[in-house]
């Protein structure tokens, strides 16, 4: 694999996902139940956006720095941006928290979180970031198989964050299969899944196997588009797709994608959410298969 997240930490994607998460982590945490959070692919936990790897793209300073200098930002960013104020100095915006920091600073002491890498140098990065982490236990092995099994052993709260690099052709379809296998497992767990959006048919074809596999649970589909999808070989936006999404998530993710939209994006740009309800069978919102997917 070839992806490394250094590259793109704190981009226009890394802002969409990880406002929608922050709010999943602050819903989940206000019950008494304790919370078991599993992340499928963790990468390294943060970024250093002062990196070569990072100054190369310029990603970091189009996406979390315009947000954190952003006077009229809405207050859905909050919680991710006094996280990224977490670690750095007082004034200072070197450093990205990724999905794994965010997770840590979001639980309780009765819960726990599983992160799940690949890479040996991300994982032992990790446990850097890490170290002792109440309930924090990094896994260095594949995450599609790692979550079943922890999945088994978690309380009823269950939030599982998946979040591939979409390198491989099979990755759209093992996120779809994992989905199956831990609403099997416990059929209300959360399952907040990132994805590209390069073209429109791509992503319908996902949305669609994962309502099927999702089998009556409502799905959560929060979009951001920087561009027309004229494209394919590029990534013009990214998407949120979260299975079994507490009720006040859609007007969180709204403000969100509506504002990287707006802010980050080029002419054309749109950000929409999707709610697909189980007790009418289908969509609140736009209708998936939406016209060629262009416009506000």
């Amino acid at each position: 694999m070839n992806y490394r997240h250094a590259f793109h930490a704190g981009n226009f994607a890394d802002l969409a996902k990880h406002a929608i998460l922050t709010r999943l982590l602050r819903e989940l945490t206000a019950t008494p139940a304790a919370l078991t959070v599993i992340d499928t692919h963790a990468g390294a936990g943060l970024y250093d956006l002062a990196a070569e790897a990072s100054r190369r793209t310029g990603e970091g300073q189009a996406g979390i720095a315009r947000l954190m200098a952003a006077l009229d930002a809405p207050a859905a960013f909050d919680d991710l941006k006094a996280a990224v104020r977490r670690v750095n100095a007082p004034g200072e915006g070197r450093y990205y928290p990724g999905s794994p920091v965010l997770v840590a600073g979001a639980l309780r002491p009765r819960d726990r979180s599983i992160f799940c890498e690949l890479r040996d140098d991300d994982a032992l990065a990790l446990k850097r970031v890490l170290p002792r982490e109440l309930g924090a236990l990094v896994h260095r092995g594949d995450g599609w198989t790692q979550a079943a099994k922890a999945a088994l052993a978690a309380p009823a709260a269950l939030l599982v964050l998946i979040d591939p690099p979409f390198e491989r052709g099979d990755d759209y379809a093992e996120a779809v299969r994992l989905t199956a296998r831990l609403l099997r497992i416990n059929r209300g767990a959360a399952v907040a899944i990132w994805t590209p959006i390069k073209d429109l048919a791509t992503f319908d074809a996902f949305l669609g196997n994962l309502e099927d596999a999702a089998h009556g649970a409502s799905l959560l589909a929060a979009e951001v588009r920087l561009r027309p999808l004229t494209d394919p070989m590029r990534l013009n936006g990214c998407a949120m797709v979260v299975v079994n999404p507490p009720p006040a998530l859609d007007d969180h993710a709204r403000t969100v994608v509506d504002w990287i939209a707006r802010n980050l994006g080029e002419a054309g740009a749109a950000g929409r959410v999707t709610r697909i309800s189980p007790r009418s069978g289908g969509n609140t919102g736009d209708p998936r298969g939406r016209g060629g997917g262009e416009g506000g």
